[in-house]
Order: structure tokens, then C-alpha cells, then sequence
């Protein structure tokens, strides 16, 4: 079930009347605090933690959900508006923006997030076993795995010394995944160039300069979520241009992406919904552990492969969770 579907079940901002009924019926009611746009993503996994714990949309829950449609500028606002509807948690899916902008509206409505940051560095909660606060969640760690992309990508092309970072600017983790990228390229006796973007006009720009100076011979995508919701134009160009590339989610491999590797957000959306049954069952955040993804897969594309005239290794091919043909 795409985000398109779901959102005509939950509603956004036409949710608030089922919302208040909900409170009024004693029927609990979460926020669901969003950076993209509908249908850019799945809830399943979500959904699926929720029902885990005995809680339905629509029968025994309310949700209202809000869309930044992709302009974290407008994350303070959403997050204030859940806050003053007082439903009983706020989860934030897939961006850490979304989390500050929630911690930033209250610090009494338990947030649960999910997302691929360090919570610690980033200074949402005080440590992993102990938060401390009203925030807590699931964490993959995805910005630690630029140097397990690039030693995949290494693999895929063991005659490459000079790779690329294509890293979102003003993404607030894009220095840590930058400083991991160089980390990683020194680790393998090679090179790494950061190519920055945050529009699509950008992303097409990095490129045409790709292509034009060929010098960056295999591209590792970070995991910003701008990047997965541009993911079909990423594409298309690493196509058109022939640039070997591996993305962290395999919803990027899915839309034509070479390879990707990272966590299973389904499995992961999954244990972000068993955290907030648990809370609306009277559990607090501060005595929850930040909790790590457990489940990550490798996705490889083979008509992409193909396509660009590249072999993958049997290594490679031996360990993916799934091919796409």
C-alpha cells in the first residue's frame, strides 16, 4: 500500500474532527510527522508494528498525519499544530528534521522516531540504553555504512581509485557523511570527490560535470531523504551517463538504481510502531532504548547491470536479498 492510499484512510489536515472525536471516544490518537509528500513512501511496516500491539487505524486508533512536502521549513509548524491537537504521540518516519522539529514543539508528548542518524551525536537523547527524555526510537546508523558502500562499490569495480559522494548540503548530516566518505576511500588506498545537491536542477548539474570531466568512476548516493524521493531522476542520469552508483535504500535499486544497500525500512517502520504501542499502553519513552535496526538488505539490479556493461561479482550476487532481473 503506497502513501497515496494510506493518506486517504488517515486523513491530514481534514483529520483533525476524526481526531478530536477519537479523544472524546477515548480512542487514542498519534501524529505522524512527515518531510516528504504523499505516496512517496510505504507505511506497511508501520502499520503491521501497530497492529503487532493490538491497535488498528480506524477502529481503535486514530492517526493524523502531516506532509512538509518536502520544505523542512515548514517541520516547526507542523509539529507545533500536532502539539496543540494533543495527540498522544508524535512519530517522525525517515528524517531527522522531523524528529528536532518534534523535540523542539514539546518535550512532554513522547516522540519515537526512525530514522538512520546517531540520536546521541545528533543530541535528541542522552544515551542509547537510557534517553532520558520524551524521545526515543529506531536508528539503522545509515551514515556509518558510506564505508560498506564504498567497499561495495570497490568490489563491483576493483580497478577504481577515484569515487564520488554525492551528498545533500544542507542536510545536517551531510559533514559527518562526508568525513565517514574520506575515512572510507583512504581505508581502500583510493580518492573520494564530494559533488553536493539539494534541488533537482543541482543533481542535474553534478551530472553533466560527471560526464563532462570523467573522472569519478563509480558514485556512492548518501542517504539523505531527498535523495530517495529523486531516486527515478537519479536513475534515469546515472544511466544516461553511465556512472556505476549504490544508494542506501532498496527503493533506490528498485527504481532503476544499479545496487543498494542498507536497512529494511519495512522491518524497521515495523519496530518504530511496537514503540508506540508500548507507550500508548502507559510505557514511557525515557525507560525505551534507542533501538538499532536488526534487518538490512542488498538489492542488485541486473537489467541496470546489464544496461551499463558491467559483471557483478559472484560475491556479490551470492549474498543479495534480492535480484532484480
Amino acid at each position: 500500500m503506497k502513501r497515496r492510499t494510506f493518506i486517504a484512510g488517515l486523513g491530514s489536515v481534514a483529520a483533525w474532527p476524526l481526531v478530536a472525536w477519537a479523544q472524546q471516544a477515548g480512542m487514542p490518537a498519534i501524529g505522524l510527522l512527515q518531510i516528504g509528500a504523499p505516496s512517496s513512501l510505504d507505511f506497511t511496516g508501520f502499520r503491521q508494528g501497530l497492529k503487532d500491539m493490538g491497535y488498528v487505524e480506524g477502529s481503535n486508533l486514530a492517526i493524523d498525519v502531516r506532509w512538509a512536502n518536502n520544505n523542512p521549513d515548514r517541520l516547526p509548524g507542523l509539529a507545533t499544530d500536532l502539539v496543540h491537537r494533543q495527540v498522544g504521540v508524535i512519530v517522525a518516519l525517515s528524517s531527522f528534521l522531523a524528529v528536532r522539529a518534534a523535540k523542539a514543539a514539546t518535550n512532554t508528548i513522547p516522540i519515537v522516531f526512525g530514522f538512520g542518524a546517531d540520536p546521541v551525536q545528533q543530541g535528541l537523547v542522552a544515551a542509547l540504553n537510557q534517553p532520558g527524555g520524551n524521545v526515543t526510537g529506531i536508528t539503522s546508523l545509515a551514515s556509518e555504512l558510506i564505508g560498506k558502500h564504498l567497499g561495495m562499490l570497490h568490489e563491483l569495480l576493483p580497478q577504481a581509485s577515484h569515487f564520488g559522494l554525492l551528498s545533500d548540503p544542507n542536510n545536517p548530516l551531510h559533514e559527518l557523511r562526508v568525513k565517514n566518505a574520506h575515512d572510507a576511500a583512504s581505508a581502500i588506498g583510493g580518492t573520494i570527490e564530494v559533488l553536493t545537491a539539494s534541488t533537482s536542477g543541482e543533481i542535474d548539474t553534478v551530472f553533466t560535470r560527471l560526464a563532462n570531466e570523467k573522472r569519478v568512476q563509480g558514485l556512492v548516493v548518501d542517504g539523505s531523504v531527498f535523495f530517495l524521493f529523486a531516486r527515478i531522476q537519479l536513475a534515469i542520469l546515472a544511466a544516461r551517463f553511465a556512472v556505476p552508483a549504490i544508494y542506501p535504500l532498496h527503493e533506490q535499486a528498485e527504481a532503476g538504481g544499479l545496487f543498494s544497500y542498507g536497512p529494511d525500512i519495512a522491518d524497521l517502520d515495523r519496530q518504530v510502531g511496537h514503540y508506540v504501542g508500548r507507550i500508548l499502553k502507559g510505557e514511557k519513552p525515557a525507560d525505551l532504548p534507542v533501538q538499532q535496526a536488526t534487518k538490512f538488505k542488498l538489492v542488485i539490479n541486473l537489467k541496470t547491470a546489464k544496461a551499463l556493461g558491467l559483471t557483478i561479482p559472484e560475491t556479490l550476487l551470492a549474498t543479495a536479498d534480492e535480484v532484480i532481473q
